[in-house]
């Protein structure tokens, strides 16, 4: 399990949840459960870091928790 910030929420509007993974640019998946959201959303982190690996592009270090309330 990759060790970046996950936000998981429910879409009206695609009725799935989605998570965004916020330190990965354009980084997010779906599922029609949350469970499921959150385990093709490490499929599609593995992928974000493999491309980015073969572009030569910068990959960001894992932070944790971004934001505090």
């Amino acid at each position: 399990m990759h060790k970046y910030e996950r936000i998981i929420y429910w879409s009206d509007a695609d009725q799935k949840f989605l998570v965004e993974v916020p330190e990965l640019s354009g980084c997010m998946a779906d599922g029609a459960t949350a469970a499921e959201a959150l385990e093709n959303v490490e499929v599609v982190i593995s992928e974000w870091i493999e491309t980015a690996k073969e572009l030569g592009r910068e990959i960001p270090e894992a932070k944790g928790k971004l934001m505090y309330a």
